[in-house]
């Protein structure tokens, strides 16, 4: 979970993760208009709190007033993306975060989120080149790698999605759980592909021993159709899983979804 404001400011404003895009963008303003005697620092400053409050649209507002008092801030340009991406406009989003970009060319957590925009347009090969650039400049950040486990996954390139995750579960453990309540799973476009992504979740889990979350997704699974449980019971990742009582009690309740069935 996200402890700290000071951690939640930078993870929307900087590292943002997809959106599920059947998501309603807000597009009520809440806040007085930007005041005319604001300094840039001001008015990015308000921008952020707004952002925070989940005001997109003031936010919006407030960091094209501060880009035109100061013009030529990347990390304005970035803010300012995160705040369409989140209200869907995303043909303005592109083109500030692309801004963002070219103002500074290693900006990792622009190309992420110029990804991210691509992701959400479900133009997946686009996503998959701007998360690995963004991965390039910065290895370590865990989003980046959850991401692009998501485009490689809508793509159903399931070995590579599953590396990435892997990876982004090295970096930080609670980054997949986060993924999953931003909606990326909204985003698969077939209950078969939500079986499987739970599955997945289901045996990266296990494998780094969170065996809680990995029954939880092993259920969803079950309850989503997935045709091949019977894996479960072979697989090497799932030893430890198998060991808890739990395990047992799961196949108790459906027995023949670990029957693997002839071809």
């Amino acid at each position: 979970m996200l402890r700290h404001l000071g951690f939640c400011v930078l993870l929307l404003i900087c590292n943002c993760i997809s959106l599920p895009a059947q998501e309603t963008p807000v597009t009520i303003r809440h806040a007085a208009p930007p005041a005319a005697s604001a300094t840039a620092e001001e008015l990015e400053t308000a921008g952020d709190r707004l952002q925070i409050a989940e005001s997109h649209l003031d936010a919006v507002d407030y960091y094209r007033a501060a880009l035109a008092k100061k013009p030529g801030n990347a990390r304005v340009y970035n803010k300012l993306g995160v705040a369409e991406l989140r209200i869907q406009h995303y043909t303005e989003a592109r083109k500030h975060f692309q801004k963002a970009i070219k103002i500074e060319h290693t900006f990792a957590s622009a190309l992420n989120n110029l990804g991210s925009v691509y992701y959400s347009q479900r133009k997946y090969n686009s996503a998959i080149k701007q998360y690995r650039k963004a991965i390039q400049l910065e290895p370590a950040v865990a989003s980046f790698h959850a991401n692009l486990g998501a485009a490689y996954f809508a793509k159903k390139e399931f070995e590579s999605a599953g590396t990435s995750y892997a990876r982004a579960l090295e970096l930080d453990p609670e980054v997949l759980e986060r993924h999953a309540r931003s909606g990326i799973p909204n985003q698969l476009p077939h209950s078969v592909d939500l079986a499987r992504y739970a599955y997945v979740m289901a045996k990266l889990y296990a494998k780094t021993g969170a065996i809680d979350l990995s029954l939880e997704y092993l259920q969803r699974a079950m309850t989503e159709g997935y045709k091949e449980m019977y894996e479960v019971l072979k697989d090497a990742d799932f030893a430890v899983l198998r060991k808890d009582p739990r395990f047992i009690d799961l196949i108790t309740l459906q027995p023949s979804a670990f029957i693997e069935q002839p071809h």
